[in-house]
């Protein structure tokens, strides 16, 4: 039997954590009133990502066991070298720490339409042609979550000192 590549790998821990997590789900207390159970949405979220994740699993064992690195991935020693290489991940963290420093004053919508804009344009490049769809990426996922919670769901977000209590 050939050996499994690390994506394999990743795709089965993520497989047995989502039946970890939908086992826990029965552990969800079911109140005597409402229609739907507690339970419902993350056993949803769950079924995606198992699914997804079985999707990342059948394509890495199609791929097979071959574990070179691309040659573009080689790093340079020392510190310059490391931050080079793992920019993208630093990028990630650094602006979703300026999005939570700066929740209480932008609120939700606002806040994260910039984080997800701007996160696109320093992942993907700041081209002009660009520019027009990740604003409309940014404006579309985050503004449709925000009205999924707000007025779907009831959910009270982080409104922000800018738009107030909407």
């Amino acid at each position: 039997m050939d050996r499994l590549n690390r994506d394999a790998v990743i795709a089965i821990v993520l497989l047995v954590f989502c039946g970890v997590f939908f086992w826990a789900t029965f552990d969800i207390r079911q109140p005597d009133y409402g229609v739907l159970m507690p339970s419902t949405w993350p056993r949803v979220v769950l079924g995606v990502l198992s699914f997804l994740s079985v999707i990342y699993l059948v394509q890495s064992l199609r791929q097979g066991s071959e574990e070179t690195e691309p040659e573009d991935t080689a790093r340079e020693p020392g510190i310059r070298g490391w931050v080079l290489y793992w920019r993208n991940p630093l990028w990630c963290f650094g602006l979703f720490f300026v999005y939570l420093a700066t929740l209480p004053v932008l609120g939700m919508l606002i806040g994260g339409v910039s984080f997800v804009f701007v996160l696109l344009n320093v992942l993907g490049g700041w081209d002009r042609k660009n520019l027009m769809l990740h604003a409309a990426v940014a404006l579309v996922a985050i503004g449709g979550m925000w009205s999924l919670f707000t007025f779907g769901l009831g959910v009270l977000l982080p409104p922000g000192m800018i738009l107030g209590y909407f």
